[in-house]
């Protein structure tokens, strides 16, 4: 019985994430740590033997991808239903920002996935629409390996959504490091559920 298996990985450090402020679908770039966190990854991701590699198309996501498409012969294309949750009018700011304008609800965001920023998207939202391209993998490449390259936001509410654990729950998952990844499996036979084999994996260097 094969196993067809996604892999989910966030990209590296960005001038956002140095400085503390808020990305959501802003384009913003990585920094050199971030790069460099791309390039030790490679090989671990490598032994993954991915079929084909999809990236979100804000550039820091499609350069983390990039790093490893040149370093193999894997497929490589963009996708912008992998792009972070877009938060509104929270983009660009820091937390502190954000709680002098909005109090309290930064926190009521953060655990409740159905609840979205001003201007912005639910997580309930950003799981749908990613899920919607992992099925259309799954007809396209089912019992391999597919490598998805995305956004923290986006890859705790689409491995949420995939294991079917209940909305109120999701806040239980929690974030994703720059450059780390997890791998979540399911037998093409079967109950057809999703298994999470590892979480918030990667290396250091």
């Amino acid at each position: 019985m094969s196993m067809w298996r996604l892999v989910l990985w966030r990209h590296g450090e960005t001038d956002y994430n140095a400085s503390g402020r808020m990305q959501g679908q802003l384009d913003s770039a990585l920094t050199e740590i971030g790069w460099q966190q791309a390039r030790f990854a490679v090989p671990a991701l490598a032994r993954f033997d991915p079929v084909v590699l999809v990236s979100s198309d804000l550039r820091r996501a499609r350069d983390t991808a990039g790093v490893f498409a040149s370093a193999s012969e894997v497929p490589f294309r963009v996708d912008k239903r992998l792009r972070e949750t877009n938060l509104g009018e929270w983009q660009g700011k820091t937390a502190e920002e954000v709680d002098a304008i909005w109090p309290g609800d930064r926190v009521y965001w953060q655990n409740d996935a159905t609840w979205a920023p001003p201007g912005g998207e639910a997580r309930v939202e950003v799981a749908a629409r990613a899920e919607e391209l992992v099925g259309e993998l799954d007809t396209e490449y089912p019992g391999q390996t597919v490598l998805l390259c995305a956004h923290g936001g986006l890859i705790t509410a689409l491995v949420s959504h995939l294991l079917g654990l209940p909305v109120p729950n999701w806040p239980q998952l929690g974030g994703i490091s720059n450059c780390h990844w997890t791998v979540l499996r399911r037998r093409t036979e079967g109950d057809g559920r999703w298994r999470l084999i590892s979480y918030n994996a990667g290396i250091t260097g």
